[in-house]
C-alpha cells in the first residue's frame, strides 16, 4: 500500500511539474492591434511630434484605388538626419521613426563606427502595391502609409554603408551598426524586418506599425 501511495504521489508531482509551467511560458504574446485614427489621437500625435522636435507638414486625407490610402499622415520636413524618399506617412508611424532617427541612428553610429550619419537613404514610404509586391497577397502597409523602408547610410566621411552590401560583409564593425538599428527599432514598431526575414528584405529594413509584434 505504501509503495503504491508513493508511487501515485511521484507521478502526481512530475505531471504537475510538466504540465503547470508549460501553460505560462509558452503562451504567445499579445498581438499588437493599431488604434483607430480619430481627429483626437491625430492632434495628440502631431502635438508629440511637435514637441519632440520633429518639423512636418500635415496632408490632407486620400483614398486611392486598390484599397490604399494615406490618411492621419505627416510629411517629415526635418527630424535630426535628413531622410531621402519620404513621402506621406501616418503620423503614429512618423513618432517612433523620428525617434529611431535621432536617438538610434545617432548612438549606433557613435558606438560601433565612431562617427555620425550625415544621411538616411530611404526606398520610400507609401505605395499601393500588395506585400512584397507579388500579386494576389494582401495589402502592403506601404499601400497604407504605415510602413518606411531603409536601404543605406552615409557617414561624414562620405563613407556609404548599405544593408545588402554590410548585413552580412566583411567590416564586423558595419555589422554590428545595421544589428543595433534593427535591434533597436525591433522597440518602436510592430513590425520590423531585414535580410534574414526574406529574399525580400535583402537591401533594407522594413519598419511598420500594423498587425504584430514581428521582428526578424
Amino acid at each position: 500500500m505504501r509503495r503504491a501511495a508513493l508511487a501515485v504521489l511521484i507521478s502526481s508531482i512530475a505531471l504537475a511539474g510538466c504540465v503547470g509551467p508549460s501553460k505560462t511560458a509558452h503562451r504567445p504574446r499579445p498581438h499588437y492591434v493599431p488604434p483607430a485614427e480619430t481627429p483626437e489621437r491625430l492632434r495628440a500625435c502631431l502635438a508629440t511630434l511637435g514637441a519632440e522636435g520633429s518639423r512636418y507638414e500635415s496632408l490632407p486625407d486620400r483614398q486611392f484605388p486598390g484599397g490604399c490610402s494615406a490618411t492621419s499622415s505627416v510629411k517629415l520636413v526635418a527630424i535630426g538626419i535628413p531622410v531621402t524618399n519620404l513621402g506621406a506617412l501616418k503620423c503614429g508611424l512618423a513618432v517612433p521613426f523620428a525617434r529611431w532617427v535621432r536617438q538610434d541612428v545617432r548612438s549606433a553610429a557613435a558606438r560601433w563606427l565612431g562617427t555620425d550619419v550625415t544621411k538616411i537613404e530611404s526606398f520610400g514610404t507609401f505605395a499601393c502595391r500588395p506585400k512584397n509586391g507579388q500579386a494576389g497577397n494582401e495589402l502592403s502597409e506601404h499601400g497604407r502609409a504605415n510602413a518606411v523602408d531603409i536601404g543605406a547610410f552615409v557617414l561624414r566621411n562620405g563613407r556609404r554603408i548599405t544593408v545588402k552590401d554590410g548585413w552580412n560583409g566583411d567590416d564586423e564593425r558595419v555589422r554590428n551598426f545595421l544589428r543595433a538599428l534593427h535591434s533597436a527599432a525591433c522597440a518602436r514598431f510592430s513590425v520590423v524586418l531585414g535580410p534574414d526575414a526574406n529574399a525580400f528584405h535583402a537591401d533594407h529594413l522594413h519598419f511598420d506599425m500594423g498587425m504584430g509584434p514581428y521582428c526578424k
